[in-house]
């Protein structure tokens, strides 16, 4: 896990460790095959600074590093980092924080 943290993402961007999709979330939700988009689960593992508005200042983000979201399956670009798969992501491209 340390080596992604060779990367920081800028502004409002974040770095997402995919995880296998379950059927059902341990917080008992449940995503259907026929969902027509069906949403990814990763966990973060590295965010930006916040996105910074056109007066200069900066929004933090609503997500933190080690959140599990939800992301739409064509969400982010893929990198590779020491044969491990991520994806960067802009926060907005990001559904929901699963909550524990």
């Amino acid at each position: 896990m340390g080596t992604a943290m060779n990367l920081t993402p800028l502004y409002d961007r974040v770095i997402v460790r995919p995880s296998e999709p379950e059927e059902v979330t341990k917080g008992g939700i449940i995503i259907p095959d026929t969902a027509k988009e069906k949403p990814m689960q990763g966990e973060i593992i590295a965010v930006g600074n916040g996105k910074i508005t056109e007066d200069g200042k900066v929004l933090p983000l609503s997500v933190k590093v080690g959140d599990k979201v939800l992301y739409g399956k064509y969400a982010g670009t893929e990198i590779k980092i020491d044969g491990e798969d991520y994806l960067i992501m802009r926060e907005s491209d990001i559904f929901a924080i699963i909550n524990k």
